[in-house]
């Protein structure tokens, strides 16, 4: 299970302000939005992954600003002024004398802060900074849309649109904006903060400053963030790949290579995690066939129909979806019991769609990249998979031996040659 911080708080003005402390190295203080909640951002594995990342090479700060999350609830936004003062005890609660400042979009807190207290922040780093307030139509726009919607996680294709279809991810960015704050005071803080012009202020920041953006971000103009860059003295801009303003689910090698030798002077090294893990393949039988006999339309609904069903199923045995490639999928489970329960009951289930699935396993040790699987151990599950008949699931012969003792049955298939992989393999088709 990944570890979880315990939530401390620093007290400021009558308020109690929630942070949480995980990693060692340099010390970096990553600024949340309206959109924040320390505990809850822990449930989600994606989320769980970028933290992680980056707390590999530094000591990663994280608070809920005043009236977000754990921290105390307020009747009105706190001022920028007042942030940045809730910010200054958060790092005298910690015992910091300077430390790094992570900001994104909303990300006057940290420019005031490092602009009027260069003593105490180190340096600093700007994600998708919005520069100018919003005219007052498109301001009018937006907060309506956050007033009405927020908490319903209608939100999600603004901050985190590479997420959307993510049946998982959206569960839980919905309980997310609900546990962050309420629609009425979201609104009131992103009012406050499109509002904001920090333009003044950036010609006197005076520590290193990274200014990063996302090339495929649609919420903050690219050139917002090229002009914030001109206007600090020094600062380095970097157009990084990515669309999502919520960005611990994007966190990648080369996020991780550019933030850590800003923050080290060396870059990250990568040392892909290993683990044992079931990894299930599926594929829809004919889905050539199918598509030409239903047409686009129809066929387009019926996948969706399937996706939905394997997903739930995944999710149902606690799995992980690793990625849908076209008409299968492909998933990882840390008991191979599990795996081979959710496949029966994928075949099973999807029988009501008029079509039929294959699926294959193999338990083996496995890469654990960001939001993919490597290693021998895949491909070999990947040609047990092509092995299996309509309506069949086929497991390796490590699969039905570490679920010994199970209810599970299976039936001899022969030795098999699988492309790519050295020798022969039993394979093993379940029964019961």
């Amino acid at each position: 299970m990944t570890y979880r911080p315990p939530t401390r708080y620093a007290r400021h003005d009558g308020a109690r302000i929630a942070y949480q402390v995980i990693g060692e190295g340099p010390d970096l203080i990553a600024v949340g939005g309206p959109a924040s909640h320390l505990d809850l951002e822990w449930e989600e594995p994606s989320t769980v992954r970028g933290f992680e990342r980056v707390a590999s090479y530094c000591r990663l700060i994280r608070f809920d600003r005043r009236g977000t999350g754990l921290s105390d609830p307020v009747d009105r936004p706190p001022t920028l002024e007042q942030q940045m003062d809730d910010l200054l005890a958060v790092i005298d609660e910690i015992g910091l004398e300077r430390a790094a400042l992570m900001g994104a979009y909303d990300a006057g807190l940290c420019a005031l802060c490092a602009a009027t207290h260069p003593e105490r922040v180190s340096s600093l780093i700007l994600f998708g900074i919005s520069l100018t307030p919003l005219s007052d139509e498109r301001r009018a726009y937006f907060l309506d849309v956050v007033e009405n919607h927020w908490g319903t996680g209608m939100m999600l294709p603004l901050f985190a649109p590479s997420q959307v279809g993510n049946k998982r991810f959206e569960e839980w960015w919905t309980r997310f904006e609900r546990a962050s704050t309420s629609p009425s005071m979201a609104r009131k803080i992103l009012d406050l903060s499109m509002q904001t012009d920090i333009r003044g202020i950036l010609p006197a920041i005076r520590v290193p400053t990274l200014v990063m953006h996302k090339t495929g971000d649609a919420l903050v103009p690219l050139e917002e963030a090229r002009t914030a860059a001109a206007l600090i003295p020094g600062a380095r801009f970097v157009e990084i790949p990515g669309v999502d303003l919520y960005g611990w689910p994007e966190v990648s090698d080369i996020t991780d290579d550019i933030v850590a030798e800003f923050l080290t002077g060396r870059r990250h090294r990568h040392e892909p995690r290993r683990g044992l893990a079931t990894v299930l393949f599926t594929d829809i039988v004919g889905s050539t066939r199918h598509a030409a006999e239903l047409g686009d339309q129809r066929w387009r609904t019926l996948l969706e129909r399937h996706d939905s069903l394997v997903r739930d199923e995944i999710e149902r045995w606690q799995g992980r979806v690793i990625k849908s490639v076209g008409d299968g999928f492909v998933a990882t489970f840390d008991g191979p019991a599990r795996g081979v329960h959710c496949a029966a009951s994928i075949v099973e289930g999807v029988t009501a769609l008029g079509v039929e699935v294959r699926a294959g396993l193999h338990t083996g040790e496995c890469e654990m990249l960001d939001d993919d699987v490597g290693g021998i151990a895949v491909h070999i599950g990947a040609r047990v998979a092509a092995n299996a008949e309509p309506g069949e699931v086929l497991v390796s012969s490590t699969v039905k031996e570490l679920v010994v003792g199970s209810d599970l049955e299976f039936a001899d298939r022969g030795a098999h040659a699988l492309k790519g992989v050295p020798g022969e393999w039993r394979l093993y088709r379940l029964v019961a």
